[in-house]
């Protein structure tokens, strides 16, 4: 009789470490993501700054995943990411001092800096931690503690602005990010095993990579336009109903990520990609109601269900179109495509909302989206395989 061997621990001390890691830097990053350019806005700097804040700090954080693997080969996992949380900390200090553009802009791009290590080395460091019979479901845990801090500290900075003035905020971003150096003090080195993205060349002249990839950039853009001016869209700014609708839209984008997950599994991947999005585009085009607060509502649900589906879709579309060998090129197209999007996406809408007003904006992001969505439908191979969320 043939003794089946029990399933390996999924949950080791250096991976729950690695995880408080994660989740203890994404809190002290969500938590400022829609404060800085509200307190921006406050100040009277306008909705261009309020943009650029935002851009620049995704664009830095493009700029950084290109660079993060070489340095992860020459100094290990462990020192990387405690210079990775100390990037999203400590510059933060500098505005609790002054609410000037450039230095809000120089805190941006190093906080970026800091938010691609998280991103990089948490999910390299987790996916090498995790049993290899186990790898589906670790990476499903791992996705959701990257999630929660979105659903949690996004709405809670806005509410916490709104109630106690950004620099609280700004003061309990710096601690949160400093308090995940303290899982670091307990990791192992960990092996240096990443490699420099040397197909990335190859890769984004790939139309069966590209083509979700643009879908999915579409949505990422809209992603930044809501985190960076629904507060200030919404009549009486960072208060609570922007504070309810930025967790209504987390919490659906969660949710949708796991049944988006689950439903490709079954029924392959590429039948959510353009639904997703079209969905997406519709919850932005309710913004342009912002006056109405069940049109807000509303249109964040729906902008969350369907960013949430187009994020799982499509990365798990880019996995089935390569070979094992060629995950790690296919993630960093997605990361690329996320963080290009949101960035350019606030940027690009601060200038627009500045000239146009906001429910132009909104329209027009959403005409936007729709083309981004046509942009992908031609046809690829079969899709399907386990989706991901961004770590």
């Amino acid at each position: 009789m043939t003794t089946i061997a029990p399933a390996p621990r999924l949950l080791s001390r250096p991976l729950a470490l690695v995880m408080l890691a994660d989740f203890a830097g994404l809190f002290g990053f969500y938590l400022l993501l829609s404060v800085v350019p509200a307190h921006l806005t406050a100040a009277g700097a306008g909705g261009f700054a309020a943009g650029l804040a935002t851009g620049v700090l995704m664009l830095s954080s493009v700029a950084g995943e290109f660079a993060i693997p070489r340095l992860v080969s020459r100094y290990g996992f462990r020192t990387v990411l405690a210079a990775g949380l100390a990037l999203l900390a400590l510059p933060v200090l500098a505005l609790l001092v002054s609410a000037a553009l450039p230095v809000v802009v120089a805190v941006c791009v190093l906080r970026g800096l800091g938010l691609a290590v998280i991103f990089v080395v948490c999910g390299a460091w987790g996916a090498e931690l995790i049993p290899a019979e186990r790898r589906g479901e670790g990476l499903g845990v791992l996705g959701i503690v990257a999630g929660l801090p979105a659903v949690v500290a996004t709405p809670l900075g806005v509410w916490l602005m709104g109630h106690a003035g950004a620099e609280a905020v700004f003061a309990l971003g710096a601690l949160a990010a400093l308090a995940g150096l303290v899982a670091v003090l307990g990791m192992p080195a960990g092996r240096t095993t990443e490699e420099a993205p040397t197909g990335m060349a190859a890769a984004l002249r790939s139309p069966a990579l590209m083509r979700p990839a643009i879908v999915f950039t579409g949505t990422a853009m809209a992603a930044g336009i809501v985190v960076t001016f629904v507060p200030a869209a919404v009549p009486g700014g960072a208060g609570s109903l922007a504070a309810v609708a930025l967790l209504a839209q987390a919490g659906a984008t969660t949710v949708a990520r796991w049944w988006a997950g689950r439903y490709g599994d079954r029924h392959g991947a590429a039948r959510l990609l353009i639904p997703g999005a079209l969905l997406a585009a519709a919850g932005i085009l309710a913004l342009v109601l912002a006056g109405n607060p069940l049109a807000v509502l509303a249109g964040m649900v729906a902008f969350g269900a369907g960013f949430g589906t187009v994020q799982n879709a499509s990365l798990a579309m880019m996995y089935s179109r390569v070979s094992t060998a060629a995950y790690g090129t296919a993630t960093a197209v997605w990361s690329i495509a996320y963080d290009t999007g949101y960035g350019l996406g606030a940027l690009g809408f601060g200038a627009l909302a500045s000239t146009a007003g906001y429910p132009i904006g909104f329209a027009l992001t959403a005409a936007v989206m729709v083309a981004f969505a046509v942009a992908g439908t031609q046809p690829g191979r079969a899709n399907g395989g386990t989706s991901n969320s961004k770590n």
